[in-house]
């Protein structure tokens, strides 16, 4: 696994920094400043894929990244790995919209997966509800909320290409703690059978989407037996 440093055309070196989906405390911002300035940065960029970018000389960026873990934050895993996970901020409390919490299950999908190895670069996108404000469809791994606790799935999105492609929907109305387990099956799935170098997409274009279909089980929910177990000793108690 390789970490997110990159020698630019100008010669600073720019080290990208993951948080949680994007989601910084104050601390970590007004922290990030100070150590930014410290090491001689020149500039602070916001990714498309909810990290920053700090533009600094090369020789100051193993000074930065020691800094990084006093303040909750690392460098960003980089190469043919889990990247950092996209979310947005659907939940109750900030998005009108949301229908159901897709920063939290962002955040627990990052801090599971993050830095997996696979076959070539693994990028997720939480959504809220089907405005699909990450691009979810544009993933290796879309999530798309479809009420509360419950959420559609697709797989194979792959849009920085030439040959852009639509990700599949693979399940529906999976409830919440399902999620992880699917994106387990699905990251065993392409280190099977995937290529070096492979795009998932590209994999599922191969060898078809059902090589990638969980099995029915997976996703089904166990059964509520509270009331089958309070009968059952009912049956057996001394009267």
């Amino acid at each position: 696994m390789g970490e997110g440093f990159f020698k630019q055309k100008n010669g600073l070196l720019a080290v990208d920094i993951a948080a949680a989906c994007g989601v910084f405390t104050a601390e970590q911002f007004a922290g990030l400043a100070r150590l930014a300035g410290k090491t001689g940065a020149r500039h602070l960029k916001l990714t498309t894929r909810q990290t920053v970018l700090v533009l600094l000389p090369e020789e100051r960026a193993g000074e930065l990244a020691a800094g990084l873990a006093g303040l909750g934050l690392k460098v960003a895993p980089f190469g043919n790995v889990v990247r950092p996970v996209k979310a947005c901020p659907g939940n109750e409390s900030l998005c009108p919209r949301t229908l159901g919490d897709a920063l939290e299950l962002g955040i627990t999908l990052q801090e599971r997966f993050l830095g997996r190895q696979v076959p070539k670069d693994f990028k997720i996108a939480v959504a809220g509800c089907p405005r699909g404000c990450t691009d979810p469809f544009c993933a290796d791994f879309g999530v798309i909320a479809a009420g509360k606790g419950v959420f559609d799935v697709s797989i194979g999105g792959l849009a920085g290409s030439q040959r852009p492609r639509h990700g599949d929907i693979i399940a529906r109305r999976v409830p919440e703690d399902k999620v992880p387990d699917l994106l387990e099956f699905i990251l065993e799935r392409f280190r099977g059978l995937g290529q070096p170098r492979e795009k998932l997409g590209r994999a599922v274009e191969r060898l078809g989407l059902q090589a990638f279909l969980p099995p029915a089980d997976m996703l089904s929910s166990p059964k509520d037996d509270s009331a089958l177990d309070e009968f059952t000793r009912f049956l057996h108690s001394e009267n």
